[in-house]
Parts: C-alpha cells; structure tokens; sequence
C-alpha cells in the first residue's frame, strides 16, 4: 500500500491539545488550525468517540505582518522538541540561501515517536489581489523553508473559533465558502496522494469538503445553512473589498456542476473523499450528498448571490 494511502483516525481534541502545548505562549494567537481538523473539533470534538480521518493538520499563522517571526519561532521550538521532517514525497529536505523561494519546503513535521499526522505551516495571502500561490521565506535552525499562502485563505481567519488551547480553528461555513471559490469548476488536477486506494480530482475532493460540512452542520443545527449567507457576505466583504461582488458570481457554478446527473462519477469521488475524511462515521450515499448540495445552493449560495443583486 502507498504510504500517502494510510491514513488513520485521530482524535480532534486530543491533537489540538498537542499542538497547542507545543507552540511557543506568545505565539498561539497566531495559530488558527484549518481543515479536517478544524472542522471535526467543532462539529464533535467533545465526542471522544468521533474522530477524523486525516493525516495533515493545515495551521494557518495570522497576521500575515506576524507570520514570518511566528513561523519561525514555532519551527524552532519544534524543532528543538524533536519534531521531525516530513519525508515522504520530494519535498522532504530543507533548502539554502542559495535555493529560490519557489523551490523551497514547506514546513511539514510529525510530532515525536508518530508518523501518524503531521502539521503544515501556511499564511494568509498579502492582498486580495495576491491569489496565486506564493512562497515566503523563513529561515530555521534546521535551514530555509517556505510560508506558503494561496487563494482564498485569508477567508479562513474571518472570526476564527477560540478553543480552551489557546489556539483558534477557522470556521466551517468559511472554509466552505474558500473551497466553493477555488473551484468555479470541476477541475482535470489529480491528488498527489491516494485516498481510500483512489486517486481523487482536487476540485472533487474540495468540493466533497464543501458537502460535508453543510450536511454536518444541518445535522447539528437545524436551517444553520441559512445563518451562511450573511456571514459569507461580511467575509468577502472584509478580506475583498473592491472584488468580493465579483467573486460571489463563481461561487456556486462548482457545486451546480458536481451535481448534475452527467457528472456523477466526480459526484461520486466527492462521496469518496467524505467516507475516508470527516464522514468517516456515517458513510454518505450520492443521494445524500445531492440534496444536501441541492439544499446548500437553497439555503446559502442563491441567497448570497440576491444580496449581491439589491
């Protein structure tokens, strides 16, 4: 079996407790942990019973005028705590003065006796303009490496949740709202990895993220998918102020698309991608997963795309 194909269950708290008392105390406020992570722990994170299927815990460092002393500090102090480098793909090796940002690592370390999850150190992007990728060099005590930002991460540090850690996870309906606007449609780019033994369409398996935190959020509160429009429409506004009009525009065509009739294998990709990921303890059908795309765009993307029109 492919080692990126392994991938066990975690517990949400118990790992968020983890990489809290890991980071330096004058740098958790700068941490707000996004992802599979994040959402599991908001959705059932009390629930020792409940866990996740992932293998990379994504910790955004917010503000980005912070981010290149914070993720230094946090790499060094985890560093010196006998984290280790993640070494499995190509980028498993630091790089120099000499290497070229885009060429550097990005700062990928498993906690100390474990191979079973590691963290990722990533920042928001500059401007709103500034949505393509782009590298940020930090040097280390182990050599240079990367603060990678891209798209619409500045998304996920809209009011972020403060957990009882010191550390804060981005919001459901954000990381939503970031996923649906980076893919206007369905894309031909391929995973790196395997999930469940598959390889799996990026814009699929983003998109199945999308799926399973409406229906998670339905399922813990009734009509919550209608408490999304507004909070989206003070997010874009926020983080894009002069474009935010423009962007609601895409933000259902993905969706609209992955679940038409035509498009069921990617339907069905983004079914698999929910079984092994945070609907690892109900396993949703395609049914399942077309009305609740059916009841997002409903409930939360057609009134955000009105609000735009008054």
């Amino acid at each position: 079996m492919n080692q990126e194909d392994i991938v066990k269950l975690i517990s949400p708290s118990a790992v968020l407790e983890r990489i809290a008392a890991a980071i330096p105390r004058d740098f958790r406020e700068n941490i707000i942990v996004i992802g599979s992570l994040a959402a599991g722990y908001h959705f059932f994170g009390d629930n020792p019973k409940l866990q996740v299927r992932t293998k990379d815990v994504d910790c955004l460092l917010s503000p980005r005028i912070k981010a290149i002393p914070a993720g230094e500090a946090v790499a060094n102090r985890l560093f010196a705590d006998q984290w280790e480098l993640r070494t499995e793909g190509d980028w498993g090796n630091p790089g120099s003065a000499s290497t070229p940002d885009d060429k550097l690592p990005v700062i990928r370390l498993h906690p100390p006796g474990s191979t079973e999850w590691f963290i990722e150190l990533l920042t928001v992007p500059e401007s709103e303009s500034d949505l393509g990728r782009k590298d940020i060099r930090i040097v280390t005590s182990r050599g240079h490496f990367s603060l990678c930002s891209f798209g619409f991460l500045s998304l996920a540090e809209f009011q972020p949740i403060h957990t009882p850690f010191g550390i804060a996870i981005a919001r459901p309906e954000t990381m939503a709202l970031a996923n649906l606007l980076h893919h206007p449609a369905i894309g031909e780019q391929l995973m790196s990895g395997l999930i469940g033994g598959h390889r799996i369409k990026r814009s699929n398996k983003d998109l199945g993220r999308v799926l399973a935190l409406a229906y998670l959020a339905e399922a813990g509160q009734e009509d919550s998918l209608l408490e999304w429009p507004q909070v989206w429409a003070t997010a874009l506004q926020s983080r894009f102020p002069t474009i935010w009009r423009d962007l609601v525009l895409n933000v259902g065509n993905g969706l609209r698309q992955l679940i038409q009739p035509e498009n069921e294998a990617d339907l069905d990709e983004a079914r698999h991608t929910c079984e092994y990921g945070l609907l690892v303890s109900q396993a949703p059908s395609l049914k399942l997963l077309e009305v609740t795309g059916k009841r997002l765009l409903q409930d939360a993307i057609e009134p955000l795309e009105k609000l735009v029109k008054v």
